[in-house]
């Protein structure tokens, strides 16, 4: 009879264990357009898709800001073709194939509106879904875009043209082999994205001043993006908000390579976005 009890209640932890993870768990996959698409949700409220920078995941973009975000929203955050958990297949990557594969998954998700906000290369993905499907967008937010070449600092295609595995960012490679550990998919994602950044071709300005949707821009001062680029998209965009802060590339909201882990400035940017994004 004890032996019975001990087995039973051994089967019930595990249970609840399992039960647990599983309820506890926000990773999900979609089949979308060929892709296995990895993506999570955190919070309730308005739909908010988070979108990550090139060679990045939701956890080194997002890590610092995404549980402040999912307070006051329903947090839709996506790893894209090539990035953490989705594996890269043998199809062209470009920005407005991510922005048509965020399109899916939000019919999918049965989300007919929802607030963007892209980081970099997640910025330029932004603006495609707002480009290609208007209808899918309530508010952008626009964090280190970039629409044109010339928006870049310069030298910047000269040293992509150069740049090898090697030179990645250490925190942006450990990240991704946390994930997947197969150097093929570490080689398939950098090789991808500086393909693309080469390949990159302006967005014209008809397309840019046809998004009707507000949208706040944010950059650092010290940025790889210049800031004569995102005042220029701001006035460019015909309902715009332009917001300069100090800083490099993504350091107003903890991106993983930040320098200062310590700064209170990703706080502050998220109550930024939130009265943006309330209003």
């Amino acid at each position: 009879m004890l032996r019975t009890i001990i087995l039973f209640t051994i089967l019930l932890t595990m249970t609840q264990l399992t039960t647990n993870a599983q309820t506890s768990s926000t990773g999900h996959y979609a089949a979308v357009n060929g892709l296995k698409l990895y993506y999570e949700i955190h919070g309730t409220g308005m739909p908010l898709v988070l979108l990550h920078g090139g060679g990045s995941t939701i956890e080194t973009t997002y890590g610092r800001v995404l549980p402040s975000l999912a307070l006051h929203h329903k947090v839709i955050a996506i790893e894209l073709q090539a990035h953490g958990h989705t594996a890269d297949i043998d199809r062209p990557m470009t920005f407005e194939q991510d922005a048509d594969d965020v399109a899916t998954l939000l019919q999918q998700l049965q989300i007919s509106k929802a607030d963007i906000m892209g980081f970099s290369n997640g910025a330029t993905t932004a603006l495609q879904i707002a480009i290609r499907h208007p209808a899918l967008v309530n508010k952008l937010v626009l964090a280190s875009p970039l629409y044109r070449r010339d928006g870049m600092s310069p030298g910047f295609f000269e040293g992509m043209a150069q740049a090898t595995l090697a030179q990645m960012p250490a925190p942006l490679a450990d990240a991704y082999r946390k994930i997947n550990p197969d150097p093929k998919g570490l080689e398939a994602m950098f090789m991808r994205d500086s393909r693309r950044m080469l390949a990159f071709t302006d967005i014209p300005d008809t397309l840019i001043k046809g998004i009707e949707a507000p949208a706040l821009v944010i950059n650092g001062y010290s940025d790889v993006i210049t800031s004569e680029h995102v005042l220029l998209l701001s006035r460019t965009l015909p309902h715009a908000q332009l917001a300069i802060l100090p800083g490099g590339h993504g350091d107003y909201i903890g991106e993983i390579c930040a320098p200062d882990k310590n700064s209170k400035m990703p706080l502050l940017v998220v109550e930024m976005i939130d009265e943006f994004l309330q209003k």
